[in-house]
């Protein structure tokens, strides 16, 4: 498995921004399953993800599939009450850095409780007017 992956697999549970900063390129592009915008940029991204690993509770990666750059790895967890599963989509860069990370999930009632959660969340992070700047 690349240690990219490997570390990865680590840091996401743990919610800490600068461990996840540290795996992302500069030019990192994150989709989301809850926004239909692409968030571009180690800070912002870092800054979601971190956010996101407050909101699940129970996160495990149930299994890694994937081979060089290209990598899918299962995923269950909570938000709130609910019960989720997902599949992280990552493509490295040649440095070994995630270029590429996309989120799908179900069920569509948990995704709901996710964009609720992460909404109130980022309303109360002043970087994210910021953020949302870059994204217009």
């Amino acid at each position: 498995m690349h240690p990219t992956i490997t570390k990865m697999q680590e840091v996401v549970a743990k919610s800490d921004e600068s461990l996840i900063r540290e795996l992302l390129a500069e030019d990192v592009s994150f989709m989301p399953p809850t926004y239909y915008k692409t968030w571009t940029g180690r800070e912002p991204v870092a800054a979601v993800l971190g956010h996101v690993g407050q909101v699940f509770s129970d996160f495990r990666y149930r299994r890694v599939m994937g081979d060089g750059k290209d990598w899918a790895l299962e995923f269950q967890c909570k938000v709130g009450d609910l019960d989720a599963v997902g599949v992280d989509l990552i493509t490295l860069n040649d440095d070994g850095l995630i270029q590429t990370f996309e989120v799908v999930m179900r069920p569509y009632k948990t995704i709901g409780a996710l964009r609720d959660a992460m909404n109130a969340r980022v309303m109360t992070d002043a970087r994210f007017l910021k953020f949302r700047e870059a994204l217009s």
